[in-house]
């Protein structure tokens, strides 16, 4: 982490539960899903707007944006596509990495309502045979949700393990109305986001699944 960040943190509930995110004035450096709730597996009706934690003076531009992004994703999803995505300045980002081109490039190419399996999204990132590498790339997502680890699935369509629970991330795929099914294709517009990029267009799919095991 840059010694020169001056780190603000915020609490904001959800359906979920609480959520913890963090950052500085050059960007967001973590969100964090504290939980306290249990997700139903398949929500039909919109919960209450979040409850903000803490001093509004004490929030950086890239906490309003996400906070922002947050809400417009539990609650008005279509509106997403229009907001800016707060930069993000984790460590991980900062750093020429196979786990950073990965996960730059599940935030450009795989959208709301898609999912894609592990070797689809190493293809993606321009390696089809290192579905392992994505795994670890999926666990050193410090800011999930806004880089979606959630959509990131078995190639036979089985939902996978997720950090923040199989109830979490079966609740985030039906909000997404992609539960259950197989990969979808990815695609669409690159979002308005800061930082380094993955390198390299995208590549044929392929068709197996990371072995068991890998927790994303």
């Amino acid at each position: 982490m840059d010694k020169a960040c001056e780190m603000r943190y915020r609490m904001m509930d959800s359906p979920l539960g609480e959520i913890e995110i963090s950052g500085c004035e050059q960007g967001l450096h973590e969100i964090r899903l504290r939980g306290g709730k249990t997700p139903d597996a398949g929500p039909t009706e919109a919960p209450t707007l979040p409850e903000l934690l803490g001093r509004p003076e004490e929030m950086t531009e890239p906490l309003v944006q996400c906070v922002a992004w947050l809400n417009a994703y539990f609650h008005e999803p279509e509106v997403l596509p229009g907001l800016p995505l707060p930069a993000i300045h984790h460590p991980v980002f900062q750093r020429d990495s196979f786990t950073a081109q990965v996960l730059w490039k599940l935030l450009e190419a795989v959208k709301f309502g898609d999912t894609v399996s592990y070797q689809q999204l190493a293809a993606l990132a321009g390696n089809p045979r290192a579905a392992r590498a994505v795994g670890g790339a999926m666990r050193s997502n410090p800011v999930p949700i806004l880089i979606p680890c959630h959509r990131v699935v078995c190639s036979s369509g089985a939902v996978g393990n997720y950090s923040g629970g199989l109830a979490t991330k079966e609740w985030l795929l039906a909000h997404e109305g992609r539960l259950p099914g197989k990969p979808t294709s990815p695609g669409g517009a690159r979002p308005a986001a800061t930082g380094r990029r993955a390198r390299g267009g995208p590549q044929p799919a392929g068709r197996d699944c990371v072995r068991a095991g890998v927790s994303v």
